[in-house]
């Protein structure tokens, strides 16, 4: 599958690491510029790429950038897509980094949406509360015990399941946490944000969550 991956942070940087080891081309891109991307593209076989050239052919694009980067990326990020081309939000919404987003604290928007409105295209929240390593460390095969559950969100069905069975081929099992309007229930300071579980403890968390944002969490 045709990957691209913007952002090339701890999450960005771990899932090339992973999906470039499973087979997947991959294409990478940073604010920096590629020629900074020398040494991961090096080590996973990677294409390190400008941002506005990493969707190009993508059947999956990952975003994987500070949600206050979201409003900057390219113009038309993602025309050169595959046709139906699944967009990943790895997103989370901190203040003290981002400054206050008014869409979110006042309007309840989740995160995913408010993404979702600046890219001009539909978004499936994943891998928002893993921990980096845990995507290099933690990977289980099927039916392990110790095989953690990432929650998944999103409107679109087929572009759920795409992703839940990309996820699967991760090593990792996959809830689904509801559309996007639902995604608050992952958001930072809920549950299931960071936790290091399988199915049922994580389907509990899900549902234990509150839509009310801790103040850690508000600007």
């Amino acid at each position: 599958m045709k990957i691209g991956i913007i952002g090339a942070g701890n999450i960005g940087g771990n899932l090339t690491r992973r999906l470039t080891a499973l087979g997947h081309d991959v294409s990478v891109a940073n604010s920096r510029g590629p020629e900074t991307l020398r040494e991961l593209a090096e080590e996973t076989g990677a294409t390190p790429v400008r941002a506005e050239d990493a969707a190009e052919g993508a059947e999956v694009v990952i975003v994987t950038v500070p949600l206050k980067a979201v409003p900057g990326l390219p113009s038309g990020l993602l025309d050169g897509a595959a046709e139906g081309a699944v967009v990943i939000d790895t997103g989370n919404y901190y203040p003290q980094r981002d400054g206050r987003i008014a869409a979110i604290e006042d309007e309840g928007l989740t995160e995913s949406r408010w993404t979702e409105q600046h890219l001009g295209h539909p978004v499936i929240k994943a891998f928002n509360g893993t921990y980096a390593q845990d995507l290099l460390d933690r990977a289980r095969p099927a039916g392990d015990p110790d095989r953690m559950a990432l929650p998944v969100a999103g409107d679109d069905e087929g572009a759920k399941r795409t992703v839940r069975t990309l996820i699967d081929e991760l090593g990792f099992d996959t809830v689904d946490a509801g559309t996007i309007a639902d995604s608050w229930r992952q958001q930072p300071g809920t549950p299931v944000y960071g936790l290091r579980a399988g199915t049922p403890a994580v389907e509990k968390a899900l549902a234990e969550a509150t839509p009310e944002r801790p103040a850690d969490f508000r600007a």
